[in-house]
């Protein structure tokens, strides 16, 4: 298990502005290093999917310069952006901004992680406290929050995008949400929910992933409704492990799907889909090609967390999939540290 110690300095890898630049209208994840690469590296595939004119692809150039920037100023601009909503935000659900309380809690949740911090504590017996969606893809779900809660945390999220602060969204696929630590809700909710009960759980579902190693985060809301988002891409996520779990509201349709590890050719070729179910979490590898199918009706928000463990990434990073070229950031960055955490011998999975 990692263990508590001095703060440390959170980086990202400078492939975070050439690497998986996302193209919602060709369907496409890019790199992205200049013209003549782009020319030579996915000329026949954009015009396949309609990049067809010089208008066409000048178009997607100057789209993606601009992606490149904002993706260079992101940290500054979003720490610019809390300390803001910090002065000058009035919450409607005050409460949610102190310490996450056991209340909050299914008792499905609380059980699990009280197993999995209790001697002798082993996978077999932690599987018997939660439902194994996949065996083969180590795929898992079980209630994480009671509906009171979800309901309030409904609440101060519409009541935040209601009002006039100004909100950086999740990333380029999803195009309405909220970036919890923007909002002030990683100090209270995400880090505890991280280090009391989600490490426990993942110490034993996965540590080959560096499930016990988790030492930081990154957390966002997505909102999925008719006339905005309604699906989402095929992708993985930038994390060792993920916990998605849905707040609500009524929704029909929208079911997430999982193919294999990106690492696998034809890891789409046969879909495990699962339905979502309000308050219930599904627990994943961030490896695991993953999207979601259109809704049908009604609205949808999902809390994702990211769950990173430096001891596997500052060795490979998953997006680029190299050492990583660490570049300084704000908060926790991407989840990589220039100083090697405590020795510990666990492997990325390829």
């Amino acid at each position: 298990m990692a263990t508590a110690g001095a703060p440390r300095r959170f980086c990202r890898c400078a492939c975070f502005c050439s690497e998986n630049l996302y193209v919602a209208r060709y369907g496409l994840h890019l790199r992205f290093r200049g013209e003549q690469q782009l020319r030579q590296d996915y000329g026949p595939i954009l015009r396949s999917r309609g990049c067809v004119s010089p208008e066409d692809f000048q178009q997607l150039l100057g789209e993606l310069e601009q992606e490149v920037e904002r993706r260079r100023q992101l940290g500054q601009e979003s720490a610019a952006r809390k300390a803001l909503i910090a002065r000058s935000y009035h919450p409607v659900r005050p409460e949610l901004y102190s310490a996450l309380q056991d209340v909050a809690l299914a008792p499905e949740f609380l059980a699990a992680a009280e197993y999995s911090t209790s001697p002798g504590a082993d996978l077999k017996g932690l599987l018997q406290r939660l439902e194994t969606v996949s065996e083969e893809k180590r795929i898992y779900r079980l209630p994480v929050f009671t509906a009171p809660f979800c309901q309030a945390l409904l609440e101060e999220l519409e009541h935040f995008e209601q009002s006039d602060m100004p909100k950086g969204r999740p990333n380029t696929m999803n195009n309405y949400g909220v970036l919890l630590h923007e909002l002030g809700l990683d100090e209270p909710l995400v880090t505890p929910l991280r280090e009391r009960f989600l490490q426990p759980l993942m110490a034993l579902l996965y540590p080959d992933c560096g499930g016990g190693w988790l030492d930081s985060h990154r957390a966002f809301v997505v909102k999925y409704a008719l006339g905005q988002d309604r699906e989402l891409g095929c992708h993985y996520d930038n994390a060792e492990l993920t916990l998605n779990v849905a707040l609500g509201k009524a929704f029909t349709g929208g079911a997430l799907y999982f193919g294999g590890l990106f690492q696998v050719p034809s890891a789409l070729a046969r879909p495990l889909e699962v339905e979502h179910m309000v308050g219930q979490g599904i627990l994943h590898r961030g490896g695991q090609l993953h999207g979601a199918r259109p809704l049908g009706t009604g609205e949808r928000w999902n809390l994702i967390v990211w769950l990173r463990a430096s001891a596997v990434r500052n060795r490979l990073c998953p997006m680029c999939c190299r050492k990583p070229d660490l570049v300084d950031d704000e908060g926790f960055g991407d989840g990589f540290t220039r100083e090697e955490p405590t020795t510990v011998d666990v492997c990325a999975l390829t």
